[in-house]
């Protein structure tokens, strides 16, 4: 718990520090020697090496770059030529792979996963009516848990085959609710779609990618695999010059390939010329124009099944920016931030990849990036209010998060992630715990847009309220976070034992300085008292060094919890210490004696007790007591 008010803060502080930024933001560039100028401070600022960049239109590329340093070590510059790690920008090829398989005839995106591949493990106890099916791998449906940090830390060798990637471990892939439901970002769906191009294919998907995907498109040096000497980036934390060792990523369609700028201009390309590989009238169709639309739209959550066409398509998702809705996807690696954005109708986007772990930067650049692309476009029109929906007030109440991404932090999210929705003046109001309150306005029936007092409204809905089913009533979100209806007796209870929490822990830390140097007076000794007094400054200090470890470890936080190492060891022993001395308090308590111990003492120390078994019980129901980040 004390770890949730850390990150609460934390994100709290973040958020403050990226509106500073956004207001603080440098007028359009109207020229690319302007943009230059700015991303060059922005590197020079932000304590970032390099960027790779490319901006381009329908009709071709307008500017393609290397800017800054490759390798800090060598001062080898970053050129137009230079490979960057596109991180899950990589995925987009798996979901390429299985359409051109599916205009052959070969599958189809319905078919269920086991049909095509039994021999891949996982489990699903809705697979009889509800499977895993081809869609889902691709769209993030598939209710499985995303890699697990074990995954994430295994440094796997180029001659590693998907076969024995996928059996490595196998543990995340389990579904949480039925399939097709729920969007939940999960990176094992891209490995399991490539794994069956190379069962119905016959070749290494990296092979099929190469011959059927990069030589067409003209990406001429992309690899999913270690570059030659000299020709790739190094990569670095987010100081800009301790490097990080090359990251051989388990399941290479999710993440591993390494393109150039040049690589990258071509393929922001290949999206505006609708699946041609360039704007000549004769340029080859490397995919039918049909599959870039089918990428773009999301078909399988509850939302889109109800219409929101907003969201996580294929490999490619919806992202409004001040008014303008960009396509594209993302992407990390350790060192490694990548953009790739676009937008259809206006025939214009951008890709740039920076090798610096610094998210200030990407967003600095990502919004100069944007900021020069859209200077001149119109803000798409915004459609009208529409009335509420008859059934609104139904939809009043209390939501939790129901669909995480990782669940060792579920029980994190639905404490951090309550919100409260209410209806009023025509619009849906939606509160986050400790955020402002957010403005939604109705578009056609169930569907809202998002409106802001400083950016331009969204001209799309977002979010859709979602017809009731047997599992309850829910609302969802474009990128698929899905919230569900929870009574008010649940939501204010919880609401209302954090703050308890929070209160006890904070009065154990302001008050144990107070009676640990009264002690040190022999007139101010109560021996009798000592029990009732440790035991709950004890445990809140092995919930302060459960902490500590995760701060330590985020310097390089796959290697260090997804091995058993000092700070994941630390941190399962940190959690066994808290929720034994929680309970060792509970019993010093019982224990107390009545001479010797004054009652305000006695009744403080019970009430901080209480709080701490309370929260030793919340996170052992979770699986945190004893979690073991390596496993």
């Amino acid at each position: 718990m004390r770890w949730a008010i850390l990150v609460a803060l934390l994100c709290l502080l973040a958020s403050v520090a990226l509106a500073q930024e956004k207001q603080e933001a440098p007028k359009p560039a109207q020229t690319i020697d302007e943009l230059k100028q700015q991303l060059e401070k922005i590197l020079k600022d932000m304590h970032t090496p390099g960027v790779s960049v490319a901006i381009v239109h329908r009709d071709g590329p307008e500017w393609v770059a290397g800017l800054g340093i490759a390798d800090v070590a060598t001062s080898r510059p970053a050129t137009p030529e230079t490979l960057f790690r596109i991180g899950s920008t990589s995925k987009a090829f798996a979901s390429f792979s299985i359409l051109l398989l599916a205009d052959e005839g070969k599958l189809s995106l319905e078919d269920p996963v086991h049909k095509l591949a039994p021999e891949v493990w996982f489990e699903n106890r809705w697979e009889a009516n509800d499977p895993v099916r081809v869609v889902n791998l691709l769209e993030h449906t598939t209710g499985w848990d995303d890699m697990h940090l074990r995954e994430y830390a295994k440094d796997a060798p180029p001659e590693m085959g998907l076969a024995a990637a996928l059996d490595y471990d196998h543990h995340s892939r389990i579904s949480r609710w039925p399939p097709g439901t729920r969007m939940s970002y999960c990176n094992t769906g891209p490995a399991v779609a490539a794994y069956i191009v190379e069962k119905l294919t016959g070749q290494r998907f990296e092979d099929f990618v190469e011959q059927r995907l990069f030589r067409p498109i003209g990406m001429k040096t992309a690899t999913y695999f270690p570059p030659p000497p000299g020709t790739a980036t190094t990569l670095y934390h987010s100081d800009g010059k301790t490097p990080y060792p090359y990251w051989n990523v388990l399941y290479r369609p999710a993440g591993s390939i390494n393109a150039s700028a040049q690589d990258m201009a071509a393929y922001v390309a290949f999206y505006l010329n609708r699946g041609k590989a360039g704007s000549a009238a004769d340029a080859p169709q490397v995919v039918p124009s049909k599959d870039i639309d089918r990428m773009e739209s999301p078909t399988s959550t509850w939302a889109a099944k109800e219409g929101l066409k907003a969201g996580y398509g294929l490999s490619n998702y919806w992202n409004v920016e001040k008014g303008f809705v960009w396509h594209g996807h993302n992407g990390g690696v350790s060192g490694g931030l990548t953009e790739m954005a676009y937008l259809p109708e206006d025939g214009a986007g951008y890709f740039f990849s920076i090798n610096s772990a610094n998210s200030q930067a990407y967003q600095k650049i990502s919004e100069s990036i944007r900021s020069y692309i859209t200077r001149n476009l119109p803000v798409p029109a915004v459609p009208p209010a529409a009335p509420l929906p008859a059934d609104a007030g139904a939809y009043a109440g209390w939501y939790e998060p129901d669909s995480p991404r990782n669940e060792f932090l579920h029980f994190l999210e639905r404490l951090l992630g309550l919100s409260l929705v209410q209806f009023g003046d025509g619009k849906m109001l939606l509160t986050n715990l400790g955020a402002r309150k957010e403005s939604f306005l109705p578009v056609a029936g169930k569907q809202f847009r998002q409106v802001s007092k400083k950016d331009p409204p969204d001209p799309v809905a977002t979010i859709a309220l979602l017809t009731p089913n047997d599992e309850g009533r829910f609302f969802q979100g474009g990128f698929g976070t899905t919230f569900k209806r929870i009574p008010a007796w649940l939501a204010i209870p919880e609401i209302a034992l954090v703050a308890y929490f929070v209160v006890s822990v904070l009065a154990v830390l302001v008050y144990a300085p107070f009676w640990i140097l009264g002690g040190l007076s022999k007139k101010r000794r109560r021996p009798a008292e000592r029990a009732i007094r440790l035991w709950p400054l004890a445990c809140v200090l092995s919930l302060l060094a459960c902490v500590i470890l995760f701060a330590l470890s985020n310097h390089d936080p796959i290697p260090r919890l997804g091995n058993l190492t000092p700070w994941s060891a630390g941190i399962c022993a940190t959690t066994i210490a808290f929720a034994a001395l929680a309970l060792g308090g509970g019993i010093a308590v019982w224990r107390a004696p009545r001479d010797g111990v004054r009652r305000g003492v006695k009744w403080f120390s019970a009430a901080v007790t209480i709080a701490l078994l309370i929260a030793a019980v919340y996170l052992g129901f979770w699986g945190i007591i004893g979690m073991r980040t390596w496993a």
